[in-house]
């Protein structure tokens, strides 16, 4: 059985292993003030070309979206997500457990668009209901689809404009940067949005998150939030030295780029069999539609997600290739499905 259900089945990337043993017996000091965190945090800076940001490493997605949206709104203020938004989905009420209301739009293939969020604003006006203050987006998205530049430049106008704080999840950050046609790099990451984090648990990481805050008014005390919501590690050398790691030599762009590369020989494999689709996702997930009685065979072999229900006969599946993907895996997949 060869799973393609998610982009995390496999342990960490071989290099990161090698680093976390070579450095096991030395000395460090404790809750990520250790020379790894230091430096994984200037190797980010220095990509970036921001030395002003503030970097926390941060053990999962989650508890990153939890932990920074909760420190960066006022009690009375909501956030704002597509309805297919990992925050109002997959989260099991995280956000609202803190106390923030999690308003939720319809989204064009899983993204938030300035007239939604304009349409959001008109209807919450006075003290008798929450206060729309910062818009949740990811990137890519819950369906696999990007923000291009041009896209991330006018959300960050329209927030400008509206005192909005502009918060993107990146947990897969690396494979929508690594689609030459979204011309969106992690400076463009960092200079549209207030905050933002590259995912490294979904990209060849055993876990951790980089977290990164650009907007001045939301950097004060952060670390205090992180210990509150116990995620201040006191081995914060394990987070440090893999995002060491996986900005060394350019390794982080290059496991996101074989995701996409294996997702796009699984789509062209698919479209040979004349398959339709449920979204068009040029990232690393992909979601064909398929005869139920073909789901079922497939099942025999292969493990992935039924995503939706199509009609009474077909469904469409979720297909997640990873940094780890073997082109023999995906080879495999498309001459079952021919069989």
């Amino acid at each position: 059985m060869y799973s393609f259900k998610n982009d995390y089945s496999e342990g960490a990337h071989p290099k990161i292993l090698n680093a976390l043993i070579v450095s096991n017996m030395t000395q460090e000091k404790g809750y990520g003030n250790d020379t790894h965190t230091n430096n994984a945090i200037s190797k980010i800076k220095n990509l970036i070309g921001n030395k002003d940001i503030d970097i926390h490493l941060i053990s999962g997605g989650t508890q990153t979206n939890l932990i920074a949206i909760g420190a960066f709104l006022k009690p009375y203020e909501a956030c704002i997500s597509a309805n297919t938004g990992h925050i109002a989905v997959n989260e099991t009420g995280a956000i609202e457990y803190t106390g923030h209301k999690v308003i939720t739009i319809d989204s064009n293939a899983g993204k938030v668009i300035p007239q939604k969020i304009q349409e959001v604003l008109d209807v919450h006006t006075n003290e008798h209901v929450v206060k729309p203050k910062l818009v949740y987006i990811s990137n890519p998205t819950e369906l696999g689809t990007i923000y291009t530049k041009e896209e991330i430049k006018a959300l960050s106008n329209f927030c400008k404009s509206n005192d909005l704080i502009l918060y993107a999840d990146g947990a897969r950050l690396g494979s929508a940067l690594c689609i030459k046609e979204s011309y969106l790099t992690l400076s463009d990451m960092c200079n549209f949005t207030d905050a933002f984090f590259i995912g490294g648990t979904k990209n060849g990481a055993l876990l951790g998150e980089a977290l990164v805050i650009r907007n001045e008014n939301l950097k004060e005390n952060f670390r205090y939030h992180i210990k509150q919501k116990g995620a201040l590690l006191a081995k914060g050398r394990l987070l440090g030295i893999q995002f060491e790691e996986l900005f060394k030599d350019n390794l982080y762009f290059e496991l996101a780029n074989h995701a996409n590369e294996m997702a796009n020989l699984l789509t062209e494999g698919l479209k040979e069999l004349n398959c339709k689709f449920l979204i068009d996702s040029p990232t690393n997930q992909v979601f064909p539609i398929l005869e139920n009685k073909v789901i079922e065979k497939l099942e025999k072999k292969f493990i992935f997600y039924i995503w939706e229900k199509i009609d009474d006969t077909h469904s469409a599946i979720r297909l997640v290739t990873s940094w780890a993907t073997k082109k023999e895996a995906v080879l495999a997949f498309i001459h079952e499905l021919k069989k």
